[in-house]
């Protein structure tokens, strides 16, 4: 009867369908997102989020995404089982990118046309606070302890570092021109800011404090490239803090950077106007944003090289991966 029993198990979990993750990727033109299966890499689903969503998350757990439905001046709220729309958050005007803390209560949008960063408690849904920052405020990042949140200012080239105890600014860095987005390594003790015109990305180290002090710049040249071309925009870091990934926008590629030294290994080709990344959870993958190809590229992270295109929605921009 033992057997019979272990026989059975063993043949059902045999018969059991690989669990799969789920990228989701907001279309800015298409105003939907796209459900991608990432062990087949096919498209699963795509529904209605809004108009011109932006930015994407998802809440610690997997179970909800969170999507900057920039034209609708909220952010959209989503079930990533069902893809049910649930109650939506306030946001301020024009929501652009968002960071959410490590216990999923409060969400950090930048508000890019009232020059404001807007915490919106997600449990609530409610304005905690409204943050002055400058002018044209786009990208977001959090430091892992969750104590600070930086944001960047398009217009006044600053990397505003916020804490997230009083809301109050402690540090203003004055970085290139455009900066797009801010990332710090897992272990918080540094924090990779780009700029889109200026064509850099700026690197600081962050002491025991939190403080940021700027220790270098990362520049790109691209053989047959147009160097206002090469417009950083979104970047991950992995985990373990060896290798940075950086989109370059119309370049249409993605450079690969040691994160310690700073020097450009190599550049990955990619779909047209690559935008924004983000890793499977065991970071095997990277999966990019491509706005002017409609589709996303697949990075095999170990190989540094792509594998895949994966066609979505109009003039994809923000992915989101959840397990």
């Amino acid at each position: 009867m033992k057997h019979l029993l272990l026989s059975t198990t063993i043949a059902l979990l045999m018969s059991a369908p690989a669990y799969a993750g789920k990228a989701f990727i907001s279309n800015e033109r298409g105003n939907t997102i796209t459900v991608v299966n990432t062990e087949t890499w096919e498209v699963e689903d795509e529904f209605f989020a809004g108009n011109r969503p932006r930015g994407i998350t998802a809440s610690p757990d997997g179970s909800v995404i969170y999507v900057c439905a920039s034209d609708d001046n909220l952010v959209r709220v989503f079930d990533a089982n069902t893809y049910e729309e649930l109650p939506s958050l306030p946001s301020g005007p024009d929501p652009e990118l968002f960071i959410l803390e490590p216990s999923g209560k409060r969400l950090y949008i930048a508000n890019e046309d009232d020059n404001l960063v807007t915490v919106t408690d997600t449990e609530t849904r409610t304005v905690l606070a409204e943050v002055p920052v400058g002018v044209e405020p786009e990208g977001m990042g959090m430091s892992p302890d969750a104590k600070f949140v930086v944001n960047t200012s398009e217009t006044t080239n600053m990397a505003h570092f916020i804490s997230t105890e009083d809301y109050k600014i402690k540090h203003n860095i004055l970085v290139d021109q455009r900066p797009r987005y801010a990332h710090y390594t897992a272990d918080g003790s540094r924090l990779f800011v780009t700029s889109e015109i200026g064509g850099t990305v700026t690197v600081m180290d962050i002491d025991a404090e939190g403080a940021p002090t700027v220790v270098g710049k990362i520049s790109f040249e691209v053989a047959g490239v147009q160097p206002e071309w090469l417009q950083p925009v979104g970047a991950r870091v992995t985990s373990d803090g060896t290798r940075l990934f950086v989109a370059l926008g119309p370049a249409n590629r993605v450079a690969v950077v040691d994160a310690q030294s700073l020097e450009v290994l190599d550049y990955i080709l990619v779909g047209q106007r690559v935008w924004q990344l983000d890793f499977t959870p065991d970071e095997q993958f990277l999966l990019t944003t491509n706005g002017n190809s409609n589709d996303i590229t697949v990075i095999d992270v170990a190989k540094e090289k792509a594998i895949k295109s994966v066609q979505v929605g109009q003039q994809p921009w923000g992915v989101v991966v959840i397990e």
